[in-house]
Parts: structure tokens; sequence; C-alpha cells
């Protein structure tokens, strides 16, 4: 309870410093925390990552055991299983675009609350410049109004509070980039994984050009 009131004094005396700059910044950096920890909720409950049964299914396609490899796709703890699943039991020259269109939705909802991530890393930082600007604009209008009577401290003084706005924009622009980037390198292996399920189900053996891409870590993008 102790280390909780020091926190939040800490906090006040932070905002009282800087100004409702500080206060936006902190208030970004809340909604960057909020919107990272449901990503990486979304991320667990939708599996990404685990391909362990997409891949055991696609063995068993490519062994010409299909009805073993729709079990294991049904059994699959993926987003993807789905997919999978359809594309086994699916048939006509159609297929493939569907399946890519469906793919896609499916990806799209686990990318939302990636612009906003990426809007709060690049606008912080302009935030935290601005709160400096303002900063020194007030400090060198002190500095004026002394004349001929100007405190050192007091200038300095003046600065660093400035600066702090500064460096509280990086603090929050840095690990949201590169949050950012962790969960951008995710969604890149799901599409290499989407592609793979895709090329493997239609073509057993993998013998096609979308699914050679896949494999070298290229994303299909279809005409």
């Amino acid at each position: 309870m102790i280390h909780l009131i020091e926190a939040r004094d800490a906090l006040s005396a932070l905002i009282a410093l800087g100004g409702p700059v500080v206060a936006l910044i902190l208030a970004l950096s809340v909604l960057a925390g909020a919107v990272v920890l449901w990503k990486v909720w979304q991320f667990r409950a939708a599996g990404v990552g685990r391909h362990q049964g997409l891949e055991a299914a696609i063995a068993a396609q490519d062994a010409g055991q299909t009805t073993r490899a729709r079990a294991l796709s049904d059994a699959a703890q993926s987003h993807l299983a789905p997919l999978l699943s359809e594309a086994l039991r699916s048939d006509g020259p159609e297929t493939r675009e569907r399946l890519y269109t469906l793919a896609e939705l499916r990806l799209s909802r686990l990318e939302q609350g990636f612009r906003l991530l990426d809007t709060i890393a690049q606008i912080a930082p302009l935030l935290g410049l601005f709160g400096t600007v303002l900063g020194m604009i007030d400090a060198f209008r002190a500095m004026q109004g002394a004349g001929q009577a100007v405190d050192p401290s007091v200038l300095a003084g003046g600065i660093w509070v400035a600066l702090m706005t500064t460096a509280a924009g990086l603090a929050v622009a840095m690990p949201v980039s590169a949050l950012l980037a962790w969960l951008d390198s995710r969604m890149t292996a799901e599409r290499r994984m989407a592609t793979v399920v895709i090329e493997a189900a239609l073509c057993p053996g993998m013998a096609t050009p979308r699914a050679s891409a896949a494999i070298r870590g290229q994303t299909y993008v279809p005409a």
C-alpha cells in the first residue's frame, strides 16, 4: 500500500512538472499497454504460432492419408485450422482464390490495433519534442523578464524540466515500436503458414510455385 501511495505521488509530481504534455504522453502509454495486452491475449486465444497440428495434417495429406489429415486438422489448436479443414474438403477452380480471401479475413482481424500502436510510436516523441519547445520558450521568456539579474540555476531548472517531456515521449515510443515489430513478425509467420496450408491442401507434395515461395519465406499475393 505504501509503495502504491509513493508511486501515485511520484506520478503526480511528474505530471505537475511536465504539464499537460506529459499527462497526454502517459495517457498514450496506458492506451498502448492496454492494446498490447489485448493483442497478446488475442494471439494466445487464436493459437498464433501453434503450427504443430497443421504441419502434422499437411504431412498426412502429402502421404495420401486424407482422412487422417482431416482429423488432425480438426484437432489443431490454430486459427488456421478451419481454413485447412475447408481446403481439404473443397474442390473446384475457384477454391484457391476463395481460400486466400478467407485467410486474409482471418489475418486482418489479428492485425487490428497495429495502426493504433504505430500511431502512438510515432506521435509520442513528437509530443515530447513539442513539450520541450514550449518549456524552452517559457525558460527564455523568464530569462528575458529577469533582465540583468538572471539566475543561471533558474534557467537550468527550466531547461531540464522542458527536456523531461522529450525523455517521456521517447520512453513510450521505443518499447511500443519494439513490441509492434514483434507482433508484426508473428503475423508475417502466420501469413506464410496460411499460404503453406492452402497450397499443401490443394496440391499435396507442395509442388506449386505458390507453395515453394511460401517455404522460402515469401508471401503469395493472388493476382
